[in-house]
Order: structure tokens, then sequence, then C-alpha cells
């Protein structure tokens, strides 16, 4: 129990500095960026503000994944993992990873086509994978949480 705790305690604190990060790149670095490459780059000004947009609710996804992480973690402290409530937080994880894995693919049809490196596409098709599949292996964490919860819930009430 006491490497669980570690593990609860150490978690917390890189959901933390990943947390004030995000924080960090939605309000001012990425919005920075936008602007200086429109001044930069005037034929693609047009950009800016779509692109802004696009990243602060790609990263409000990742936000709310940590989040629903943290209070899991506090479920699993509490001993309380293996409760309907904790479904909830799941489905959230799930729809954030799936909301992000849609637009960032409406960004992959809408520039794919227009680039004549084929670095970005493959950069941006790798990403997606992995979102498809980190999304696809909290489907299956949800089934067995669901399983889990399941078991116990028979348990207690046997016992």
């Amino acid at each position: 129990m006491q490497k669980t705790r570690l593990a609860v305690m150490a978690l917390r604190i890189l959901l933390l500095v990943a947390f004030a990060l995000l924080v960090l790149f939605q309000t001012m670095s990425l919005p920075g960026q936008f602007a200086f490459m429109a001044q930069e780059t005037p034929e693609l000004a047009y950009l800016r503000w779509p692109l802004t947009a696009f990243s602060v609710v790609e990263l409000m996804c990742a936000q709310l994944v940590i989040v629903s992480t943290w209070k899991l973690l506090t479920m699993v402290k509490h001993d309380r993992i293996f409760t309907r409530a904790a479904l909830a937080w799941v489905d959230a994880i799930v729809w954030a990873i799936a909301a992000a894995w849609v637009l960032l693919f409406g960004v992959f049809l809408y520039f794919a086509s227009s680039w004549d490196d084929p670095g970005w596409p493959l950069i941006l098709i790798l990403i997606l994978v992995g979102g498809a599949v980190l999304g696809l292996l909290m489907v299956v964490m949800r089934a067995l949480l669901l399983r889990a919860t399941t078991l116990r819930t028979d348990m207690d009430e046997v016992i």
C-alpha cells in the first residue's frame, strides 16, 4: 500500500505540473505564437484565430483528462474506485479524448492535402493513431472497471 501511496503522490505532482504548463500554453505561448505567425506570414494570418481556438479547446480536453485522473486518484486513495461514481470520471476521460481526436482529425483533413512536405501529415497520422489507441484503451479500461465494480458489489452483498 505504501508503493501505491507514493505513486499517487508522484502522479499528483506531475499532474499539477502538467496542468500548470497547459494553462501557460493556453494563455500565453500558443496565442502569442499564432499572433507572431500572422505577422511574419500575412498570407496565413487568416489562420490565427481558428488555430488559437483549436489549440485552446485541445488543451482544455487535456485539462479535463487531468482533472478526471485527479478525481480517480482520490477515489483510489479512499478505496472507493470500484463504485459507479468512478465510471463518470472515466467517461469524462473517454469523451475528452474522443473530442480532441475528432478535432485533430478535422484539422488533418483540412490541411493534409495542401502540404508539400510529407512530414507534417505523417506526424498528424502518428498522433491520430496514438490518440485512437489511447481512447480505445480507455474504453477497455472502463469495461474492466465496470466489471470489477459489479463483482465488488456482488461480493459486498454476499458478505
